[in-house]
């Protein structure tokens, strides 16, 4: 809905409201999330911290978040041994979104300009032209890596303030090697943010940037908990870098931006991390074979480090997409033309997905597609 008249600013005049498609299914494969639900020992844990802080909402939260940069700290440390962190090295806001968004309000805005690889996580240009700053998308490669030279070449062109680097990429799944990211930091005059969204499904042997970060001060790192720990609904995005850049983003949070609820359930789940983080390696499990499946039947599949598999390639791919909803399957028209992908789910999801796109690609020639 428009009001005529109403004095939206200029650069946000013509632009749609992000967000996947919200449609009651009995699969529901579109958003990443983990399909894995707390169990009832989780619940009963959850639901005790949030009564314990319940006594107390008519008082603001801890404004700092400090017990709970602590324990993501703890918990990136056992992740990735040997980077040892502390909270003062860590940060938390509501979802890796308003992560993103502090950044670009401290390093970005007017007369700035933020790098990009597409195709990548939509939401860095988005955010990056609503803070004002300048989006520059140089673009992946044909197998949607990023080619050091050709990285270089393009942050020393443009020589931006902020350069988004996305391992394991979204919507393609791609990790990269530590010596593109390295690459990138030797060459950047400003910020260069890895999100690590989908890092706990990264495959063995495949690299984190946190490994970096004592040896780049202008590194920062983004995770969230909304994907392998299974709390989409929590809302909480956190971030890794010097205590420097800590305090740069000091400048521009919003007071008390993360509830006391918030941050007593993401505390209680960083508590049971080994029973969330357990449906995991289930997950990779499902990826590796629907992967597998899609390649078994001439389909052109990207390798994935992430809980979701991009696939196609499809000159039509709307009618694939509608084909799988009227099987009651919901998956994603994202990414480069002619390419689909399809969130990992549960056995039984993946079993309805394939049962599905099987009958899809059985309907009508492939090429017409």
């Amino acid at each position: 809905m428009t009001v005529p008249g109403l004095p939206i600013r200029d650069d946000l005049r013509g632009l749609e409201p992000y967000g996947a498609p919200q449609l009651d299914v009995p699969y529901a494969l579109n958003t990443n999330e983990n399909p894995y639900p707390p169990s009832e020992r989780l619940v009963k844990a959850l639901g005790e911290a949030v009564m314990d802080v319940a006594g107390t909402l008519n008082r603001y939260p801890d404004r700092d978040a400090s017990a709970l940069r602590e324990d993501l700290a703890a918990f990136l440390n056992a992740d990735t041994p040997g980077v040892g962190l502390t909270g003062r090295r860590v940060w938390a806001a509501n979802g890796s979104n308003e992560i993103i968004q502090q950044i670009l309000q401290v390093f970005g805005g007017p007369g700035r300009t933020a790098v990009g690889f597409e195709p990548s996580y939509s939401m860095h240009p988005i955010i990056t032209r609503v803070s004002g700053t300048r989006w520059v998308d140089a673009f992946r490669d044909e197998d949607f890596g990023i080619d050091p030279g050709r990285a270089v070449e393009a942050v020393r062109g443009h020589r931006p303030d902020v350069v988004f680097l996305t391992s394991p990429n979204n919507p393609t799944g791609t990790a990269l090697p530590l010596e593109a990211i390295e690459a990138v930091l030797e060459a950047a005059p400003g910020m260069v943010v890895v999100d690590e969204a989908y890092a706990e499904f990264r495959r063995g042997g495949t690299p984190s940037a946190l490994t970096l970060l004592d040896r780049y001060p202008r590194l920062i790192v983004t995770r969230t908990m909304s994907k392998a720990f299974a709390m989409a609904g929590t809302r909480l995005g956190y971030l890794a870098a010097s205590p420097a850049v800590i305090d740069a983003l000091l400048l521009v949070r919003l007071p008390y931006h993360l509830s006391a609820v918030t941050q007593a359930v993401a505390r209680t789940a960083l508590a049971h991390g080994e029973e969330l983080l357990g449906g995991v390696e289930a997950l990779r499990g499902e990826r590796d074979a629907v992967v597998a499946w899609l390649r078994g039947r001439g389909l052109a599949v990207a390798d994935s480090d992430a809980n979701f598999v991009l696939f196609g390639t499809f000159p039509d791919r709307r009618r694939v997409w509608e084909g799988l909803l009227a099987r009651g399957v919901l998956i994603r028209e994202v990414g480069p033309p002619e390419w689909l992908r399809v969130s990992v789910g549960t056995p039984e999801e993946m079993a309805a997905f394939r049962t599905a796109l099987e009958e899809v690609l059985r309907e009508a020639p492939r090429e017409s597609l």
